[in-house]
């Protein structure tokens, strides 16, 4: 595994701190390559996508959205109910789980729906009309003039 060095960014750069902070979470070798729950992630429009989560054996009550510090979590506690069941094979897993999603500037969670053991998230993304491009209207034929103030009036 190769070791990367960001004393260069942090050096140049200014307020890049988040990207920097999410790499290195990234390419640590801490994280598990936890694969549980599946997932999918599409893209359902320009600016709209969609998370789907495997949440079989879970319910609406059982299942957390939330959105805090600009990540989105998903997390799931199954209440005990298995006292007095014995199972001869267990292959769906109700374990606890709980999975981050960073997002990025300007995307928000639009809503979630659980249907046929999938929890769905939808999000948007959504560009403030300060950082959207504009087009400055160019004048024609006679300079504009500002208003100008004569030195001798302002005595």
């Amino acid at each position: 595994m190769r070791n990367f060095d960001f004393a260069p960014l942090h050096r140049a750069t200014v307020g890049f701190d988040q990207i920097a902070d999410m790499f290195d979470r990234v390419l640590t070798g801490d994280n598990t390559h936890n694969s549980y729950p599946p997932y999918n992630i599409e893209k359902t429009a320009d600016d709209a996508y969609r998370i789907s989560i495997a949440v079989a054996g879970f319910s609406e009550v059982d299942l957390a959205v939330e959105v805090k510090e600009g990540a989105l979590i998903v997390s799931a506690r199954k209440a005990e109910e298995d006292e007095g069941r014995t199972f001869l094979h267990r292959g769906i897993a109700t374990r606890a789980f709980e999975r981050r999603f960073q997002l990025a500037d300007h995307v928000r969670v639009t809503g979630a729906a659980h249907f046929d053991g999938m929890l769905h998230i939808d999000l948007v993304k959504e560009i403030p009309e300060a950082l959207k491009p504009r087009r400055i209207a160019i004048a024609t034929g006679e300079a504009v003039e500002k208003d100008v103030v004569e030195a001798e009036a302002v005595n």
